[in-house]
């Protein structure tokens, strides 16, 4: 059974450090209890939101009904965002953002690519990422300043991986138009590169800290998808796009990219930046 490791917190801010265990102890908990839904997801009552491709089921529901109540319990004057009950503001400075499940079109169609991503704002930044994928045990985790591990195995991105020698993750949604789907895809084959789409953009991201692939791209993604991959790729050693948090993008979402070092020029000259 996957154990959490921490690393020394003294050179650590101890209010990331409290959060980012907590952010992993809640995801491997919120993790299991989506993994006895997953098991029996032909009982789940399905509904969908926007269009027939964004769907929803109970297990989403109470999925993050547990994690908010488990940092209420202990942090209770932290902001709160996730995708399925909405931005709670708090009094401490800190916002957890949370998608209980992130691939839910993946999970009810019984493939194992989906997660549970938590991440934790300060100064507008994303300070904890955590990534709990639960058919496979792997806990993705990173904070600032402690560098990002996968099962505790420090992660760090080889600046020898491009889009041509690599794989590149690409996302897109009902927010995007197929023309620029279709151009983004285009254009990275024409550079060289390759492509895959998972149907989880966190992990999508979580690879791309890990070096499993060199880089994502989606036109438009939401905070409680990103922030947590963001925060991983950064301790990793990659870059990723600024996510604007003030005002209403917290909550209304936006272009995302991230990259191993190698394929940061390529990528922000596929996006566009």
């Amino acid at each position: 059974m996957l154990e959490i490791t921490e690393r020394p917190t003294k050179d650590v801010n101890e209010h990331i450090a409290e959060r980012h265990r907590l952010a992993q102890e809640t995801a491997i908990e919120a993790g299991r209890v989506a993994l006895e839904y997953f098991r029996n997801r032909e009982s789940l009552v399905v509904e969908t939101k926007n269009n027939p491709q964004d769907l929803v089921s109970i297990a989403d529901r109470e999925v993050e009904n547990l994690i908010r109540a488990r940092i209420a319990a202990v942090l209770p004057e932290d902001g709160f965002l996730g995708e399925e009950t909405g931005l709670v503001n708090g009094s401490s400075g800190y916002t957890w953002v949370v998608d209980p499940i992130d691939g839910t079109s993946p999970f009810i169609s019984g493939m194992p690519n989906w997660c549970v991503s938590i991440a934790v704002l300060h100064e507008n930044r994303p300070v904890v990422g955590v990534i709990y994928v639960p058919c496979y045990d792997e806990l993705y985790s990173g904070a600032s300043g402690l560098g990002a591990t996968l099962n505790g195995k420090r992660l760090t991105l080889d600046a020898s991986k491009n889009i041509r020698n690599a794989v590149t993750g690409i996302g897109a949604n009902h927010h995007v138009r197929p023309d620029v789907v279709g151009k983004m895809v285009k254009d990275l084959l024409e550079g060289g590169g390759n492509f895959v789409r998972i149907g989880s953009g966190a992990l999508t991201l979580a690879y791309v800290a890990a070096g499993r692939l060199v880089g994502y791209y989606e036109p438009h993604m939401h905070a409680w998808d990103c922030l947590a991959g963001y925060c991983l790729v950064q301790e990793a050693g990659g870059w990723h796009l600024p996510f604007p948090v003030e005002g209403d993008g917290l909550t209304t979402g936006s272009k995302v990219l991230a990259a191993g070092p190698g394929a940061v020029i390529d990528l922000q000259r596929l996006a566009g930046i």
